[in-house]
């Protein structure tokens, strides 16, 4: 992702008080780099074959447990796709995923 936030700024991004990233689009969390033994990994009840991408509820991703905004964690954080890996906290889309929110 492009527009990290500065090294000093970051700490403020806390994802486990976040998880606005995880909610913010049902068509973001796709399993587009992931090769078969990878998706494999991902529980079935979290994936969306049909569609190549996470299942989700609404907007937020089936595998993110808490309260966005509040309290939250990946229930496949060890075998989570690329794309969710990608993102970093205070980048461009976790800027714009917590605005979504009003986290700001």
């Amino acid at each position: 992702m492009t527009g990290a936030a500065p090294p000093d700024e970051v700490t403020r991004y806390d994802c486990q008080s976040c998880g606005a990233c995880c909610s913010y689009s049902r068509d973001w969390p796709r399993l587009t780099l992931e090769d078969d033994a990878a998706i494999a990994r991902i529980s079935a009840e979290f994936r969306d074959d049909d569609s190549g991408r996470m299942r989700c509820e609404g907007d937020r991703c089936a595998a993110l447990v808490g309260t966005v905004g509040v309290s939250t964690s990946c229930a496949i954080y060890a075998v989570r796709p690329e794309v969710c890996r990608a993102c970093l906290p205070g980048d461009d889309a976790c800027r714009i995923a917590r605005e979504r929110f009003g986290l700001g």
